[in-house]
């Protein structure tokens, strides 16, 4: 029996690839081989510069359909209706997604067939990219990824390694391979969270000592950004206010709030957590701020440095003090000593649901 045979999270699933001008493209070849194994359907939409780098026949030959990269066939005149392309499918990939028409979708420009199909997309649109170092790290580029994600779809985060023009670092498109597991795991996931709305706090936050020194702590914010992207692939929509990190959230059913200091994080947590059904406080929150930061560099004159801290709002606290019975709340204890007494006391003042130490 062969993988096509047996069920898999791609059963059934009607898959629109999209693939464009790039030196990656031949790897879409492997990913519809993988796609159709799996038991997926697959139409395949080119731009018209992925035709310099793989021809359509191959690819109406692993995927059993025939290719489309023009409005109409000029042979018979028959129309093809992105429109329709749209509605067929279930989800719309477009591997590799080249700085170009990433730019084109961002940006709302339709001049081609694959660009025109993404603008009149109702399913779940993932991105694939795909370009060298430089393209990719440009501020445009971001900015573009920062759109479309603001847009709803989805942008795979890119490997790093050796590039086609020979540096090494990010660019380098999701293996085939790669890409096919975010697909069985989107498909396979139990939406138990859709029409739900958590609030999510994740990293550290700073405060100010003056213009470039500050209090912080070492939190990466890994935790807080892992628990959201689990709500989020739940399908629950999540507003994650985040401190300091250079972490970005991959769902479109995340909402960022960066921020940097507790007070700011607090600010946001009470106005935001009165339209949750529950809060996760993941986040390592300073405990205090200086009294009475300088406007000025603190020059090295004097041996000795005592700055006089007081103490900030706790926010687990603040909300424990106004949710509902139908919202749940919970924290996060670090301990050094009596863990579990010291958690415990923890969970009962700050009226928390759940206490993770």
């Amino acid at each position: 029996m062969t993988l096509s045979n047996k069920y898999t999270p791609l059963s059934g699933k009607k898959i629109l690839l999209g693939i464009t001008g790039s030196i990656a493209a031949y790897k879409s070849a492997f990913l519809i081989r993988l796609l159709i194994k799996n038991g997926a359907e697959v139409q395949v939409v080119l731009s018209p510069y992925a035709l310099e780098f793989v021809t359509p026949l191959t690819l109406s030959t692993l995927s059993k359909k025939p290719v489309l990269f023009e409005f109409s066939e000029k042979k018979t005149g028959e129309w093809h209706s992105h429109v329709k392309l749209c509605e067929w499918a279930d989800i719309f990939v477009i591997a590799p997604a080249t700085a170009n028409t990433m730019a084109k979708c961002a940006n709302g420009i339709a001049d081609n067939l694959l660009t025109t199909t993404y603008l009149s997309a109702k399913c779940p649109v993932v991105f694939a990219p795909a370009m060298d170092l430089d393209m990719f790290r440009h501020t445009t580029t971001q900015q573009n990824i920062t759109i479309l994600k603001q847009n709803g779809n989805i942008v795979l985060e890119t490997n790093s390694g050796e590039l086609a023009s020979g540096l090494e670092g990010s660019g380098r498109m999701k293996e085939p391979e790669e890409i096919l597991d975010f697909l069985k795991e989107f498909f396979q996931k139990k939406k138990s969270l859709t029409n739900k709305t958590f609030l999510v706090t994740a990293g550290p936050t700073y405060e100010k000592i003056d213009p470039v020194r500050y209090i912080g702590n070492f939190s990466s914010g890994k935790m807080g950004f892992a628990i959201a992207e689990e709500i989020a692939n739940r399908g629950g929509k999540v507003f994650l206010i985040a401190g300091p990190v250079t972490l970005k959230p991959q769902h479109p059913n995340i909402h960022l709030f960066p921020v940097t200091t507790a007070n700011e994080m607090f600010e946001i947590a009470m106005e935001k957590f009165p339209e949750c059904n529950g809060a996760v406080m993941a986040a390592a929150v300073s405990d205090y701020r200086v009294k009475n930061a300088a406007n000025t560099k603190i020059k090295r004159e004097n041996k000795n440095l005592t700055l006089e801290l007081v103490p900030n709002k706790d926010i687990a606290e603040a909300l424990g003090k106004i949710k509902n019975s139908k919202q749940i709340l919970c924290g996060f204890a670090l301990e050094t000593d009596n863990e579990y007494e010291n958690a415990l006391k923890k969970l009962k003042k700050k009226k928390l649901d759940f206490i993770v130490l």
